[in-house]
């Protein structure tokens, strides 16, 4: 009768969890907090069942529900590391789902990047739906100051290659064993990251365009803005490598967390590199250079 109970596959069987339904029931929220916060922002109302929902605390709501199912559906998994459920298998598959996320968020990218090629080589098109006067039939908008792209733009490329080098090197200390190899890489770019953001925020407070006058300022700062996001998500999630690694976490043959965080920098990297060169560079010649 016991033989019967044997585990005989490399496969684990999860508990019961309620995080996938949390995680729905907090990301449907947030969806409905987002367009109630806007219509807010907008001087509108919402009402629902007769209640006007016109709020931003929905939005706030559903995100502490997230991040709370994110916290502890995470915390399961290294649970489940420690115990030894993660065989071959169950770390090639999350690998896969990994790789798989990845890809979504470069088609994530893709579309802002649709939108800035899209406008700028097609002005007199854009011009149609947007407000013609801040295009003038060319790109960049005619008579628009842009930022010097080897200026704050250069100096954070050189930051996130610098940060990439970074994270390599702790994710060879870790291969090799050398727990003072990974803090140290991880510390580099943890500060890089928040460095990176900074500079950016900086770059933001003295464009010489506003954001939501042009369609050059929303396709710059969409693109631009959600891959700031991404740093900032990327450093909070080598962060908590950084402390999992000071607590004695990961090994040479087990790090599964630390590898992903590691790809998930690396695709920052990679798309940071495209955006400098297609929406600072190219995008901004023969544009008038703004000093500051």
């Amino acid at each position: 009768m016991a033989d019967a109970h044997t585990k005989n596959h490399d496969y684990h069987i999860i508990d019961p969890s309620p995080w996938p339904f949390l995680g729905s029931v907090g990301a449907f929220v947030m969806a409905i907090g987002g367009v109630s916060w806007m219509q807010y922002l907008q001087g509108n109302e919402m009402h629902i069942l007769g209640v006007n929902l016109a709020t931003p605390w929905i939005f706030f709501i559903g995100l502490a529900l997230v991040l709370y199912v994110m916290f502890g559906w995470w915390s399961d998994t290294i649970k489940e590391a420690h115990e030894g459920h993660h065989t071959k298998v169950v770390s090639l598959h999350l690998r896969y789902g990994m790789i798989m996320f990845i890809a979504s968020e470069v088609m994530f990218f893709v579309a802002w990047f649709w939108a800035f090629f899209d406008a700028s080589l097609f002005p007199n098109e854009a011009a149609q739906v947007a407000r013609a006067e801040f295009l003038g039939g060319q790109w960049p908008p005619a008579g628009l100051e842009v930022l010097d792209p080897f200026h704050l733009p250069l100096y954070n490329t050189v930051i996130l290659l610098l940060s990439g080098t970074a994270v390599t090197w702790a994710h060879h200390a870790l291969l090799h064993d050398d727990r003072k190899g990974l803090i140290w890489g991880l510390t580099i770019t943890v500060l890089l990251g928040a460095l990176f953001s900074f500079v950016q925020a900086y770059e933001y407070a003295v464009a010489p365009f506003q954001f939501s006058q042009s369609i050059y300022g929303a396709t710059f700062f969409m693109a631009t803005g959600f891959h700031g996001f991404h740093v900032l998500i990327g450093t909070i999630f080598l962060l908590v490598c950084l402390l999992r690694a000071m607590g004695g976490d990961f090994t040479p043959k087990q790090h599964f967390g630390f590898e992903a965080a590691a790809w998930y920098w690396h695709f920052v990297d990679v798309v940071w590199l495209f955006l400098f060169a297609a929406i600072y560079v190219w995008g901004s010649a023969g544009a008038p250079i703004y000093a500051h």
